[in-house]
Order: structure tokens, then sequence, then C-alpha cells
């Protein structure tokens, strides 16, 4: 399977080439599709990730995760969106 990176770059090129809307329909359902698959494995991979990036904190006797926030800052702005 293709690293991240790459993933990310083919998705990227095929939000614009279907933003073009120069492709025939049937090429367009095909890049979609591929943009779908793409898009699946992207946010799976950054789950991963971010499970592994988490700090343990022990608080009230218990072992509690607390997600590692700058993870969520470096993807927000690696893919140009606001993070909520």
């Amino acid at each position: 399977m293709p690293k991240f990176e790459e993933c990310l770059q083919r998705l990227e090129k095929i939000v614009q080439e279907l933003e073009k809307g120069e492709v025939p329909l049937e090429k367009s359902l095909t890049l979609f599709e591929e943009g779908m698959q793409l898009s699946s494995a992207c946010r799976k991979e950054l789950e991963n990730a971010e499970g592994k990036v988490e700090v343990l904190l022990k608080q009230n006797g218990k072992l509690q995760a607390q997600p590692f926030e700058h993870l969520n800052e470096n993807v927000s702005e690696r893919t140009g969106r606001v993070k909520s």
C-alpha cells in the first residue's frame, strides 16, 4: 500500500482534475471512486498514528489517554483545513 504522503498527493491531483470539469462522466466516476478509497486509507492511517501518539496520564489511579494536540495541528496545516 502506498505511503500516506503518496495517497494524499494522488488525492489532491484527483480533486484538481475533477474540479476542472473537463473529464468525461465515466472517467469522473472512476476518479471519484479512487478518491474515496484513498480518503478512507488516509483517514485510517491518521487514526492509527493518532493512537500511537497518545500520551498516557495517570489520574485518580487510572490511566487515561489524552490525544497529542500537535498531530492534529500538523495535519490541519498540511491539508489546509481549519482545525475545529
